[in-house]
């Protein structure tokens, strides 16, 4: 490793590898190379369109972990930051770490915890973590059964990863029993589907608590909320997501404490008491409740669009914490970083992530548009992410369904709102749809129900 010393328990990476190549990674690029110290980030497989921040291996696919690890190895990487869940649960990290290569996620006995929803909700019971009623079923006969045991609406979840998508909320026991068929029968979400989790819909206001985690310490990034849905006021099909903004204004720091003590924490000691210890990003996906929040769902990384969102806001040298993180030295880091408490330091104000997707998403997405504006968005002051987006004779042309994040900043969140809206305007590809309200007093004031993160 030749990562810095920086004095006392502190190391900083000088170069830094992270695979992936949606939005997500971009902001992570971007947010990355601003830290002290890092002097190079490389993404496999990356996107055209993050060379801007990054050196793109375009030619190394995250699903091939041998070249991932040669890669880090050859490039010398102090760190590899692992993006997307699909290779977590698959084993990246276990195959980087047995090279030497400090990773900043979880492994897979410990990403299982999103590769199963299932496996969720047992973690989640042994943490003692708040969630809705629920059981596990793979035929639709007794889920239907269960379902109407419930009463009232019931929310159908895909066991396995389903990319955001393979959640359906059901008002009916009409409307349940097609869900159970198209997961179950028709294999909509393929494997994923097999077996499916059936729970009481939750009714609420949505957050996202993300915390950097080693395997006892967990320090929260600031807090987010995301909306899936692909129109305006949280209605028709679900998404990966389709905006999010951060602060969350009926979210308080004292809140996000308390979540952290009797989320996260918890559920580390669960995870690490049945030898599975956590590395990483670990995501609650919660619903605020009058009677306090409830748990949605687990995921084991950074969220998208809700990274987009939160990284700007992070006051902290991020490279060294994912580091300490990824080693086992996350409590002496922020010890001689300064921080106090489980909340990592945050910029004043707010951001607003606004996601452009293509036409036919979330079915089929039409590629090869050309797109235009991105660096008229920028001159506007938006931070442009980019995602399904590809270089066709050095003009950038749509390549699939979420194509770009823009986000704005501002001192409130309507100033943010108002920033990303005026710079995502200015974006242009045919079939271009985004939503008008991510950020704005109506969508905010709306009581939506569950929609998983």
């Amino acid at each position: 490793m030749s990562a810095t010393s920086a004095g006392g328990d502190l190391l900083r990476p000088r170069t830094i590898l992270v695979v992936g190549g949606g939005a997500r990674e971009h902001a992570l690029s971007w947010r990355l190379r601003q830290d002290p110290g890092v002097e190079r980030v490389i993404e496999a497989p990356g996107n055209a369109g993050h060379a801007d921040v990054a050196e793109v291996h375009g030619e190394v696919p995250a699903h091939d972990h041998t070249a991932i690890v040669a890669l880090a190895l050859r490039e010398e990487a102090d760190l590899v930051v692992i993006g997307p869940e699909a290779p977590l649960v698959a084993g990246l990290t276990d195959r980087l770490r047995a090279a030497g290569i400090a990773t900043f996620g979880p492994c897979a006995a410990a990403a299982a915890l999103e590769g199963s929803k299932a496996l969720g909700r047992r973690i989640a019971a042994r943490a003692g973590v708040p969630i809705a009623p629920g059981a596990v079923f793979d035929a639709v006969t007794p889920a239907l059964a269960y379902a109407a045991s419930l009463g009232g609406p019931v929310v159908v979840k895909a066991d396995g990863l389903a990319a955001g998508k393979g959640v359906t909320v059901c008002a009916s026991l009409d409307e349940a029993e097609v869900a159970l068929q198209d997961a179950i029968e028709r294999r909509a979400f393929g494997d994923a589907g097999r077996r499916v989790i059936v729970e009481r819909a939750l009714s609420g206001r949505e957050a996202s608590v993300i915390a950097i985690c080693d395997t006892t310490t967990a320090l929260a990034l600031p807090a987010a909320r995301d909306h899936k849905r692909i129109g305006e006021g949280d209605v028709g099909p679900n998404t990966g997501g389709m905006g999010a903004y951060s602060p969350v204004p009926d979210l308080d720091d004292a809140a996000v404490a308390r979540i952290v003590a009797e989320f996260h924490l918890p559920t580390l000691a669960a995870l690490a008491a049945r030898g599975r210890p956590f590395r990483g990003a670990l995501y609650a996906g919660l619903m605020l409740m009058s009677e306090g929040p409830r748990l949605l769902e687990y995921n084991v990384r950074l969220g998208d669009p809700e990274a987009q969102a939160i990284l700007p806001r992070v006051a902290a040298p991020l490279a060294t914490l994912l580091l300490a993180a990824a080693t086992d030295r996350l409590a002496a880091a922020a010890e001689a970083l300064g921080i106090e408490g489980p909340l990592l330091p945050a910029q004043p104000g707010s951001t607003v992530a606004v996601v452009l997707a293509a036409e036919g998403y979330p079915g089929t997405p039409a590629t090869g548009d050309e797109i235009e504006g991105i660096d008229a968005a920028r001159a506007l002051g938006g931070l442009v992410f980019e995602a399904g987006t590809a270089r066709r004779e050095g003009r950038a042309v749509t390549a699939g369904g979420r194509v770009l994040t823009v986000v704005g900043r501002g001192g409130d969140l309507e100033t943010a709102a108002s920033a990303a809206h005026r710079a995502a305007g200015v974006v242009r590809f045919r079939g271009r749809q985004v939503r008008g309200d991510i950020g704005r007093p109506g969508v905010l004031d709306a009581v939506s129900r569950e929609l998983v993160p």
